[in-house]
């Protein structure tokens, strides 16, 4: 189904080590708007989605866990060299603890990534509502990274993330006007 290609979707670049961004990254690793929750739910969605979409949520869904990776590769270069000092200043003491310099899922505050994050209706409409509204708080927490760092290569990286995530909002607002079309065609039987 897929093929994976042993290249980031765009280039990670950081210009110093920033344990604290990298905190405030793994918003977006392992929080309730973030790469994996959005990934998880477009793939979820897609068993329940008419055919016409199914594409389209498979796409974005593999697409968000490319972002997952990049995501990943940013927090690994933020912190590859810090100290444990270093980690428990920017207060990522108990995550140290629990799982030294691993990447963990979890949010900016340290809690763990759940289910609970991702939705699921049934409604194909009602879902893609959804997914534009947890695309659209995506890309306003990109914005709100790319705000605090004054890392341009990491703003770079940051700014790709951010217009994909438009696309993306984008392209769930065409898929549900296709269904609305769909549902006010005349159906001959």
């Amino acid at each position: 189904m897929w093929i994976y290609e042993k290249k980031l979707q765009y280039p990670v670049r950081v210009s110093k080590c920033d344990i604290r961004m990298a905190k405030y990254l793994t918003e977006q690793y392992g929080g309730a708007d973030g790469e994996l929750a959005a990934a998880l739910r477009y793939m979820n969605q897609r068993y329940s989605i008419p055919d016409k979409i199914i594409g389209l949520l498979t796409d974005i869904s593999t697409e968000e866990l490319a972002h997952l990776e990049m995501i990943a590769t940013m927090v690994y270069k933020l912190t590859k060299d810090a100290t444990v000092e270093q980690l428990k200043e920017a207060g990522l003491g108990a995550h140290y603890a629990n799982h030294d310099s691993a990447l963990f899922y979890e949010n900016a505050g340290g809690m763990p990534w759940t289910a609970t994050y991702i939705q699921a209706k049934g409604d194909p409409i009602a879902d893609l509502y959804e997914d534009i509204a947890a695309e659209e708080k995506a890309r306003a927490t990109y914005q709100w990274l790319i705000n605090m760092t004054d890392d341009v290569d990491l703003q770079d990286s940051l700014k790709f993330l951010r217009e994909r995530e438009v696309v993306h909002s984008q392209r769930f607002r065409e898929a549900v006007e296709i269904l609305k079309e769909d549902q006010e065609c005349k159906k001959m039987f």
